[in-house]
């Protein structure tokens, strides 16, 4: 549904993005995660024809968003970061003017209102003034916009940003039912959102993309892909623990520390394999008391900061 290949842009001498290529299938939610300034918004404005890339390409169900711009547009909703709303209409008459430059057939229009008001819960808002709304009543009413003219793509940049977390709990709702029915891109640089809402994860740090794959398949890929946590009795010396420790296959310490009477230290295993015998075999063969291990997966947000953290 959406094709990406060698996406280059440059704003003068400052670049933005640099041969960026991704695929989403039709169905699939897809999140576009990076820190502020990585180029997210960059990505989305060329696939909604908003800029034209420095060079590269890009196709939306399989129309090429340079040459056949228009056709682009008719199976897209975007909801930009900076929301596109004009503060002196009531929602209502907003959605239907919004309606009429989307193209929604004159039958279809109070159906399709209709629908975008119930879809994000603003009903009760339609007879109301924007600009006397809520941050998360503009963002929903921006939301609804983006749903007018039932897209078959749906491009969202930071869509929950100002909703309180009922809200926020909501839109993430609305998003995820969306799968299979529309191709969603969502960029945040939030990662529960991410990691609750989207099934595909494209990580991208100063306009590079840095990984791209589920979440389970960056988990795997991840070196380091479980961390256990080791607890023994007493305040042992560290260097003879890490020697010891680092002795088994694919395994490092990531963290030693000691609370009062205790030794605490951290296993990171890469690859697969289950270490927590050989964890407990090592203590043994050292005379080391072990008084709690436990094992817990590498999440998202640690994959994002080994992906994205570089040093000063």
């Amino acid at each position: 549904m959406i094709e990406v290949k060698k996406l280059t842009k440059f704003y003068g001498p400052t670049r933005a993005v640099e041969n960026v290529s991704f695929t989403v299938e039709k169905g699939e939610i897809l999140g576009l995660l990076g820190p502020n300034g990585a180029g997210k918004t960059t990505i989305m404005r060329i696939l909604t024809g908003y800029f034209q890339p420095t060079s590269g390409s890009a196709k939306v169900a399989g129309y090429d968003v340079i040459e056949e711009t228009m056709e682009v547009k008719k199976r897209i909703g975007y909801l930009q970061e900076v929301l596109p709303l004009y503060h002196e209409m009531t929602v209502s008459s907003y959605l239907e003017f919004v309606s009429e430059l989307k193209g929604v057939p004159k039958a279809d229009k109070k159906k399709q209102i209709q629908k975008a008001l119930e879809l994000t819960k603003i009903n009760d808002v339609s007879k109301r003034i924007i600009g006397r709304l809520s941050r998360g009543y503009k963002q929903r009413v921006g939301l609804a916009q983006a749903l007018l003219n039932e897209p078959e793509v749906l491009i969202l940049d930071e869509p929950t940003i100002g909703l309180d977390p009922k809200q926020i709990i909501e839109i993430r709702e609305l998003i995820k039912n969306m799968a299979g029915q529309r191709t969603v891109i969502l960029s945040s640089h939030i990662l529960p959102e991410v990691s609750m809402t989207c099934n595909k994860v494209v990580i991208i740090d100063a306009g590079h993309i840095v990984a791209e794959d589920t979440q389970e398949g960056l988990l795997q890929k991840s070196e380091g892909g479980d961390r256990i946590e080791v607890k023994l009795k007493g305040r042992l010396a560290g260097e003879e623990i890490k020697t010891e420790f680092e002795k088994i296959k694919n395994s490092r310490i990531g963290s030693l520390k000691h609370e009062g009477n205790i030794t605490v230290l951290e296993v990171v295993r890469s690859g697969s394999t289950d270490i927590r015998e050989d964890i407990f075999k090592t203590a043994v063969r050292n005379n080391w008391v072990i008084l709690e291990m436990t094992s817990a997966a590498l999440n998202l947000e640690q994959v994002f900061l080994k992906l994205t953290t570089r040093e000063e």
